[in-house]
């Protein structure tokens, strides 16, 4: 039986890692500390005998004992909610917490996935953007803590890789979606989401005329899977490139939601990407990987999933206490 340490198991994309690699029959070790992480979305695998929880802050010295033959770092603050409350530690996860995982994955001989973000490309002046192109990030701006702690996250792996020969694969994830993303993060479909469902106006920000494009998570997991086991040591880009304005993607909820909102306007934030499409090409050659889920039946299987929650749920505010994170 292969073993794989999965951080981030608790947060959205980990949970759905550790359900997907036990399915292929891997021995999973989920690391998370909660900072970001919900442990009601690894709790239907409490009693599975081939998962182990393991409560640990990945920028702490990581003590692994036994043999471990894969390792996906997915532990990062993920929201501007998050980044902004939390940006000390949202650096230390992107450097330290990394440096950490590396020198594991050397220590045990493991390949180590990276998961990047396609806010490398910051606000990009190349469209769609491509695995080559190098970006257009503010590194003082208020996003600049998390674009950067994840450049630098690819920096020292690729070091990794070319100094002490370390198997690595690194993923730029771009949006994606569906169950178990947290309802009040401050990302565009929860937010939606959210006020859709409290029967709130949807706030877009700017005119709306900026872009992104949604990967379901299912497929999002996918091309991870693929690329773990691969033979690419390069960043690929993992999203979906069907590109859609803010504004009509807005729409879109209304229709679905069968809400009688409007939709309502207010300033930008400083440095947010007004285009957000990847360029799939390398992810088509290298592994065969495309995304399935049309964006229609994506939102309805989430939307599903935020109609389940509780009243209490839909209604608190985003308000994880990160004190005991600010150092």
């Amino acid at each position: 039986m292969k073993k794989i340490l999965i951080t981030g198991a608790a947060g959205f994309l980990g949970s759905h890692l550790c359900d997907r690699f036990l399915k292929e029959g891997y021995k999973v070790f989920g690391m998370d500390n909660f900072i970001t992480g919900d442990s009601k979305n690894i709790s239907h695998l409490a009693n599975n005998p081939d998962f182990e929880f393991i409560d640990h802050d990945v920028t702490k010295y990581i003590d692994f004992e036994g043999d471990l033959d894969y390792i996906l770092h997915f532990a990062s603050p993920a929201s501007p909610i998050d980044y902004l409350k939390i940006p000390i530690q949202t650096l230390k996860v992107g450097s330290l917490g990394t440096h950490n995982l590396l020198g594991l994955a050397k220590a045990k001989k493991a390949r180590i996935l990276i998961a990047s973000t396609s806010e490398i490309y910051g606000d990009p002046l190349v469209h769609p953007q491509t695995e080559d192109y190098y970006g257009n990030v503010n590194t003082i701006g208020p996003r600049g803590v998390y674009d950067e702690a994840k450049r630098f996250q690819e920096s020292i792996t690729m070091a990794y890789h070319t100094f002490h020969g370390v198997e690595t694969r690194i993923v730029r994830i771009f949006n994606t979606y569906g169950p178990r993303m947290r309802l009040n993060d401050g990302r565009v479909i929860p937010a939606f989401m959210g006020q859709a469902l409290r029967g709130e106006d949807l706030t877009v920000f700017g005119d709306g005329s900026q872009t992104r494009s949604f990967c379901y998570v299912e497929d999002q997991v996918e091309g991870v899977y693929r690329l773990l086991l691969s033979d690419y040591a390069h960043p690929i880009n993992i999203g979906n490139p069907h590109e859609i304005t803010i504004k009509d993607f807005a729409e879109e909820i209304i229709k679905l939601t069968g809400t009688t909102q409007k939709i309502i306007y207010k300033d930008l934030p400083v440095n947010d990407p007004m285009q957000r499409q990847p360029d799939i090409t390398l992810a088509k050659k290298i592994l065969g990987w495309e995304p399935k889920v049309d964006r229609a039946e994506g939102m309805k299987i989430t939307f599903d999933y935020f109609k389940s929650l509780t009243e209490e749920e839909l209604y608190k505010s985003e308000h994880k206490d990160f004190t005991g994170f600010i150092k």
